[in-house]
């Protein structure tokens, strides 16, 4: 159950949305950016609010492989395994940030919620291959070795903030 915070900055978030059909996807967005996840028992009151079935809101929500209803780390790290990414060694990269964090192909968030590691099919990146992006930013020629750095440079930001 959610605490009554998350109802709060729902509220803030559907003020600047007229409570039509069509503000649902920018909804469930914002939603996102504001937790790293859609909280499913949001779904319903967002659903309310504008006026649809709670499973027209879900049915949405879920068709979107972006929305997550899973809780994500503040660091979220996509690794490109796409054609050019996968022929360029991006797998080696994928076994040595799911070691160095202790995750797996089940388990995809540290239990810190500070890093939540995903495979993606494309960047959009392919001539920086292996690319991997964290958050909003793409690191290019990525190898197991500068991931490793990569992820010490994240927990002093983290550490630091």
């Amino acid at each position: 159950m959610l605490d009554q915070s998350f109802y709060t900055k729902t509220d803030e978030i559907l003020s600047k949305y007229p409570a039509q059909e069509r503000s649902l996807i920018p909804i469930i967005h914002e939603v996102q950016e504001t937790y790293n996840y859609v909280p499913l028992e949001l779904l319903p009151y967002i659903a309310k609010h504008i006026g649809i079935t709670e499973t027209k809101a879900y049915s949405v929500a879920s068709f979107y492989e972006r929305f997550s209803f899973e809780p994500k780390g503040k660091y979220i790290i996509r690794v490109c395994d796409g054609t050019a990414c996968h022929v360029r060694q991006s797998l080696p990269v994928l076994e040595r940030l799911r070691s160095e964090l202790g995750l797996s192909a089940q388990k995809h968030t540290t239990d810190d919620m500070l890093f939540t590691v995903e495979t993606v099919s494309c960047l959009g990146a392919c001539s920086l291959a292996p690319a991997l992006m964290v958050n909003d930013h793409v690191h290019p020629a990525m190898t197991p070795d500068k991931a490793d750095q990569l992820i010490a440079a994240l927990r002093e930001e983290a550490a630091k903030s």
